[in-house]
């Protein structure tokens, strides 16, 4: 019996998806093609935005699993504007391999809404994303917005979705519970494991920081931006006046660059550059706590989170991050304050520290939990969802 054929519609390769692509093609269940919507030039040096420079990955992002890059012929090429994703061929190819159902990452491209439009009555039309209804926004434009999103998920027959803020959302736009399957959000958690390696560096990384290994060390990693809300960490850290054994160091680079090292006026707070996948591991293994303070708008997992987690760290997150619900129980792994509430955030701080001898019991609890959100998992809905409908 030949398999069921899945096309994969997204617009470029990241660093989340192609390990899952991978695993897809190795299981042999189904049978996948990833169709990039970018075009070819997204492998060419890509300004990030969010980190402000140019931004090559270290790991192959396109090994293990069948993909063509389709052309686009949008003037101004890209991911952050409806228009900036124009493929003239995508339904030719896609109906051309013989796909027995697609599966769109996103619905704001023109060539992705496209494929569901066209595709929704003639194949099984699935969805993958992570919005939340966290941001509450009651403003005309988005009462509208609302309408136009009911409109588009009348176009999907199957949500898959990360967890439960997202599960939220795609009931708010008219999508009954039936037409939803839990696809964890997930990251390689092997990749990000405590070993011998990752020690190494850790050890590295602190002495180059002039960090002892005793000493207790807050992380944040990403984007220096105001979604992320770096800042009000770095002034809840200073206003807690902790001993010159306690450390803060944040990782990445963005808008907020100067802002936040123009009021680093500890010598306990310290700054790296954005850090490539491959180092990424060992930085983790650096710290005791991993914090993602987001205020948002836009904030809609934080995978960041668990690959901490997947260190065995602890975890401080706001509450505008959509992994909140899901990955930190109160106490157990970590602590979720009030998106913007300094005075909470500083308090849960505190406590961490003072909770410092328990640390490797809530980075025990962090890994039992993210146990639970993996490739497999993910791999393991699509390929249900492509058998159940070829059975109906």
């Amino acid at each position: 019996m030949l398999k069921k054929r899945l096309a994969i519609i997204t617009t470029h390769p990241i660093q989340y998806n192609a390990p899952l692509f991978e695993l897809l093609t190795q299981r042999g269940v189904i049978e996948i093609k990833v169709f990039y919507t970018w075009g070819k030039s997204v492998l060419e040096n890509k300004f990030d935005p969010g980190f402000g420079k140019i931004i090559n990955w270290d790991i192959d992002l396109l090994k293990g699993y069948p993909y063509t890059f389709l052309q686009n012929k949008s003037p101004n090429p890209g991911s952050i504007h409806f228009n900036g994703i124009d493929n003239p061929t995508i339904i030719n190819e896609i109906e051309s391999w013989k796909a027995d159902a697609v599966l769109v990452y996103g619905w704001n491209f023109k060539s992705h809404l496209k494929c569901l439009r066209y595709f929704k009555g003639k194949l099984p039309v699935y969805f993958r994303g992570d919005s939340t209804m966290l941001d509450k926004n009651k403003s005309v434009k988005s009462i509208l917005r609302r309408i136009i999103l009911k409109w588009v998920y009348t176009h999907v027959d199957i949500a898959f979705y990360v967890g439960k803020s997202n599960v939220d959302y795609f009931k708010k736009h008219g999508l009954r519970k039936s037409q939803l399957a839990f696809a964890p959000h997930a990251i390689d958690n092997n990749r990000f494991t405590s070993n011998e390696k990752t020690k190494n560096q850790a050890l590295e990384i602190r002495h180059s920081l002039n960090i002892n290994e005793s000493d207790f060390v807050f992380l944040f990693a990403g984007k220096l931006e105001y979604k992320k809300n770096p800042e009000i960490l770095l002034e809840a850290f200073i206003s807690a006046s902790f001993d010159k054994n306690i450390h803060l160091v944040i990782v990445g680079n963005g808008e907020l660059e100067t802002i936040l090292k123009s009021k680093s006026i500890s010598k306990n707070i310290h700054f790296l550059n954005f850090q490539n996948q491959s180092n990424m591991p060992g930085v983790y293994e650096m710290a005791n706590t991993f914090i993602l303070p987001s205020a948002g708008p836009g904030e809609s997992w934080g995978l960041a989170v668990n690959e901490a987690m997947a260190n065995g760290k602890s975890i401080i997150v706001s509450d505008k991050c959509g992994c909140a619900q899901n990955l930190v129980v109160q106490g157990l792994n970590g602590f979720v304050f009030e998106s913007q509430n300094f005075i909470e955030l500083k308090q849960y701080l505190i406590k961490m520290v003072e909770l410092k001898t328990n640390d490797n019991e809530m980075g025990a609890a962090s890994l039992e939990i993210i146990k639970d959100f993996t490739f497999e998992k993910i791999a393991k809905a699509f390929e249900s969802q492509l058998i159940l409908n070829s059975l109906n």
